[in-house]
Parts: structure tokens; sequence; C-alpha cells
């Protein structure tokens, strides 16, 4: 049979190709055997969020755990990923299902494993659970309905847990005097109704239930919102945007211009915030592509600064061991102290609301005081769609160090943390790693500024595709 098998963030696959009922059942049934082999709670959260068959799939789920003698409590309508994590802890359960595909392209669902200390289940554990996964298909239990009838399944109001956890731990005043101010575009995803709970004076765009997020990726980078952009342009009342994608645990980000704000600028300004004015303290751990000037920031204020492989799954190893200030991903995936060892867009918009009102400045404001301590930079991305062959045989070239040379710039030193970054000899760098959920090549360029790591992005692509 098909070999399920977890990537960075869970297993994702094609509805109805390889992401079946038939596979969901072998994937919970691994599940729950996996949480009778351990000595945690036999008791399980489990949710799903805006996608097509999320209830389904969420109920065979909830159905093939039951029926291994694990305590289902199950979402009633759709919840965020940081719901589940955060209701896995709050309850004190084994281990948080959420069936999503993230900001995958709307024909993909998921499966992700959150564990009781509210972040996901880290790789060893997760590798127990492939290990168990049988190679035929798994009969079902009894049904949905009669497990709900001896209690082994109920439902729980997750949004209404994470919105208390939001009242105790912002400044709502603050957050209400600007939050007329906010355009946030939930991209059809599940931080649609917790953001209208919290902020309803906000204006929303996509905000509500469209499974197939109008055939658009629910990715939140600024080519997938076009609308936000020219909406805050338009009118000067708007302060800010705010972007989540499908299952609300990644941010995108606008200043008062319109202007989109990369995770690069979020994680500096959220250290500035957490040091400054919360007086909070500990390690900085950031996955393998995020910006140098974070190093620079963390050096200057005397922070230990860590680098993982790219997922956050090797952030959150760190984050429930050790004292991590922050956690950060370049893709929008951020976790900080204070809250959950999980990536969270909608939290990090509140605390980036917070510290505006806080201070009275401007988004462009905070960046610019961020330039005058570290300096002005850019990183940017393209993802390549290019054949499996094709992609293989650049990874294999970059292994070999067979890259001396991106048109005018020289590489000067290579690192392979997780893909491959090349220290150019004007300080820059360019970075080639292969995604871990899609077919797709990545490369990454960090420069002075955005036309300069365009430049650099171009000539590394001409180069690789010959």
């Amino acid at each position: 049979m098909y070999q399920i098998k977890f990537g960075t963030d869970g297993w994702r696959e094609i509805i109805a190709d390889e992401f079946t009922v038939a596979n969901v059942r072998r994937v919970a049934e691994a599940t729950a055997n996996w949480l009778n082999n351990s000595d945690l709670p036999k008791t399980c959260v489990v949710g799903y969020d805006c996608r097509f068959g999320g209830e389904m799939f969420a109920k065979e789920t909830a159905r093939q755990m039951a029926n291994k003698g694990i305590k289902v409590t199950i979402s009633k309508g759709f919840v965020s990923t940081p719901m589940i994590s955060l209701a896995a802890n709050k309850l004190h359960a084994g281990a948080g299902i959420i069936l999503t595909a993230s900001h995958n392209p709307p024909t993909y669902n998921g499966y992700k494993i959150k564990a009781n200390y509210g972040g996901p289940a880290i790789p060893s554990e997760v590798s127990k659970v492939e290990a168990l996964i049988i190679d035929g298909l798994v009969e079902p239990g009894n049904t949905f309905e009669s497990y709900m009838s001896d209690g082994m399944i109920s439902y729980g109001d997750f949004e209404t847990l994470y919105y208390k956890h939001c009242l105790s731990s912002f400044d709502m005043n603050a957050l209400e005097g600007i939050s007329s101010g906010l355009v946030y575009d939930a991209m059809y995803g599940a931080g649609q109704a917790i953001v209208k709970r919290m902020l309803p004076k906000s204006t929303i765009l996509h905000g509500n239930h469209n499974p197939g997020f109008e055939g658009r990726a629910p990715e939140p980078i600024l080519k997938n919102l076009p609308e936000i952009g020219p909406l805050i342009q338009s009118n000067d009342q708007y302060l800010c945007g705010l972007a989540t994608d499908g299952d609300a645990d990644r941010i995108g980000w606008f200043d008062e211009k319109g202007n989109f704000v990369d995770s690069h600028h979020l994680i500096l300004l959220l250290i500035e915030y957490l040091t400054t004015f919360k007086g909070y303290n500990g390690k900085v751990v950031k996955s393998f592509s995020v910006s140098d000037k974070v190093q620079k920031l963390c050096d200057l204020k005397g922070l230990e600064a860590i680098t993982t492989k790219i997922g956050f799954k090797y952030i959150c190893e760190y984050m429930v061991t050790e004292d991590v200030l922050i956690g950060a991903e370049e893709s929008g995936g951020i976790a900080i102290k204070g809250h959950i060892p999980e990536r969270d867009g909608v939290w990090m918009g509140l605390v980036l609301m917070e510290y505006m009102a806080k201070t009275e400045k401007t988004v462009s404001e905070l960046i610019q005081d961020m330039y005058a301590k570290v300096g002005s930079f850019a990183v940017e991305r393209y993802d390549l769609h290019i054949t499996n062959e094709l992609k293989d045989s650049i990874i294999e070239k970059c292994k070999s160090r067979s890259y001396t040379q991106f048109g005018q710039y020289t590489v000067v030193a290579v690192e392979d943390v997780d893909g491959y970054k090349f220290r150019l000899n004007n300080g820059s760098w360019v970075m080639i790693r292969p995604s871990g959920t899609e077919p797709v090549l990545r490369v990454y360029s960090e420069s002075t500024d955005s036309a300069s790591s365009f430049a650099i992005l171009d000539a590394t692509k001409a180069t690789i595709l010959g």
C-alpha cells in the first residue's frame, strides 16, 4: 500500500488521491497505538480547519481512536491549529490532532500531531507513529454516533478556550483602540471566526467558509494577498494589515502604507518588544533561512541564538526543554514566550498591534527604529516549479560544491544545516533548498535591499537552470 510519511509539518496529500478515509484510518489507528504504548494520558483532542472534507476526516480520526480506547474531545466546527495545541495543553490530553494542510493548495488536506505541551510532536515521537502505520486496510470501528452515546467521544469548544486565553494575555483596551485600523485577510481560513470575535471593529477580507480558497493557496505571502495593500492605501484610517494561512498558524503583515512586511522584520520587532517592553529574556531559536540581522540583534542584546533545520518541530524541541524567548521561521511561523510553543499567526498579530498601541508608532516607524540598530536589508525568495529530475540534479551539485559562482557573485563559503546557503563575496547570501511538503525548489537571498536580493536570485536561477 501507499507508504504514509510525515514531512516537515505533518502528513499532507491530495484529497481523494492519497488523502482518503482509508489512509486517515491507518494514521489514526497508529496514533492511538502510539498513545497506548506511551505513559501519556489516554485522551486526545481532535479538530479540523476549513478545508474540504475536514469534518469527515476528523470524525473518522476520532472514531478510530475511540475504537482503540482513546477518549476523544472533538471540535464542533472548524478551528485553527493553535487552538488544538492550546486545548491539548489546557485539557491535559495525551495528544492533539488537527486535520489541515496548512498553506498548501486547496486540493490538499493533512494530519498534524500535537503534543500535550501545546506544540508539534517532536520528530522522534512522530517517527514512532510512522512505524506503527500498518501496510494494509484498517477495519472501521463502531459508528461515530455510538462512541458519542457511550461517552468515548464528546464535543469541545476550543475557540472559546483560546478566546479566554487571549483575554487574559493582552491589553484589550489598547487593542480595541486601534482595532478599527486593522485590515484582516482570513484567506478563507480558520482564523476568521476568532478575529471577528476578538476585534469586531476590524475590516475582514475573505472571512467566509470557502474550502476552495478561490483556487489560491492560503499562504500569507505577498502574491497571494493582492487586496490588502490597495485597501490600506485607499483609506487613511487603516494602520496595518494582518493575514493568516489556512490553519492560522502563519502570519502575513502590512504596514500603514500598504507595504508587505516579511517575517524577518517581524521577528526583529517581536524580539525588541518582548525584551524592551515586556522585560522578557531567553534564547532565540531560528530556522536556517532566517535573516542574518536576527543574529546581529541578538549580539546587541546579549541573547543566545540557535539555528535549526527548517520545520517548526525542530524549533519546538528547544522551546519545551529550554528558556526560549522566540522561535521563528522565515515562512511566517513564529512562537513566543508567554504563549504555547506553537506558531500562531493571530497571536503574533495581536502582539504587534499591542506594540503599536503602547509606543504610539506606526509599523514603518518601528521598522526604521530597528534599521537604526541592525541596518536595512531585504530577503527575497523564488519558488521554482521544476521536474524532480532537475531538482535532484541541482541538489546533487550543491552537495558536491559544484557551484562556485552565480553570475558576478563569487561563493566564499557554504553552510548546509538544511539546504545549502552560499555566502557571497559582497556580504550577501543565497540559499537553495527543496521544499519538504511540495514539489518545489526554494531559492532565497539576503542583501542590503530588495533590488540587490532579486539580482542575486536572478543570477542564481540562470546558473542552476542552465
